[in-house]
């Protein structure tokens, strides 16, 4: 399963999508019976104003406006306004830490990698605040084998059925604090150091669970030059 993001426009053709297209040469010549299968997944949310958006005092929500129409000005144009970090994102190395890569400073290569899943639906139903063990990576590698160099591990926590509701996505109490499933100090560190992942993500407003207030998930990973992916969408039907 290939799995990727497309976030800028790119200058030139990197080596790896070469090989892609050399490949795609090769299948288009055989028969169909013997060409291979490929199924794309969007793991993005459409734009709308209906989003999620993380809820800090200045951000909110996505906002379009019509500037012009086809009937009174012969052309269709509009404007749109959004907060960074609303919908599914990128969080860039820089969001947390200075002197790291912006996201036009990553390039095509930092981007794309084999993607896993680890479920842990199971454990958010009796947790919301439930964070991502070594031991939840442990039992993946258990099952799958341990986990490629350079992997995007993503986790299915089973929060994207809240996705149509903000207040049950964010999951705020009384006062304010947010409860969603997220990744653990430990499990983070587990990921960058001992399996040197290059990214992760997460189907929640925060690699970092809701109750976090140092964010430590963000910094590991910014810290390192690496990236983390946010409200992801259809993370259920992809492969182990």
């Amino acid at each position: 399963m290939i799995v990727s993001f497309l976030l800028s426009s790119m200058p030139c053709l990197s080596e790896g999508v070469l090989e892609l297209l050399q490949e795609g040469k090769a299948q288009a010549s055989l028969a169909p019976s013997e060409r291979r299968m490929a199924q794309v997944i969007d793991l993005t949310y459409p734009l709308n104003e209906k989003n999620a958006y993380w809820p800090g005092p200045a951000y909110g929500p996505f906002k379009y406006e019509v500037l012009a129409s086809i009937e009174k000005h012969g052309a269709f144009s509009g404007r749109y306004s959004t907060p960074e970090h609303l919908g599914t994102h990128l969080d860039a190395p820089n969001h947390f830490e200075p002197f790291q890569p912006s996201v036009d400073q990553l390039t095509l290569n930092d981007l794309v990698g084999p993607a896993v899943v680890i479920d842990i639906c199971q454990k958010t139903i009796l947790d919301p605040d439930y964070a991502l063990q070594v031991e939840d990576v442990v039992e993946w590698e258990t099952k799958h084998g341990t986990l490629p160099p350079n992997s995007i591990v993503l986790i299915h926590t089973g929060w994207g059925q809240r996705w149509g509701d903000y207040e049950k996505y964010k999951n705020a109490d009384s006062q304010g604090t947010l409860h969603f499933p997220g990744y653990s100090k430990e499990a983070a560190l587990f990921l960058a150091e001992k399996r040197q992942v290059k990214a992760i993500g997460i189907d929640t407003l925060s690699v970092d669970p809701g109750v976090s207030r140092d964010f430590p998930t963000h910094h590991i990973f910014n810290s390192r030059g690496r990236w983390m992916l946010e409200n992801l969408a259809n993370v259920e039907k992809l492969p182990p």
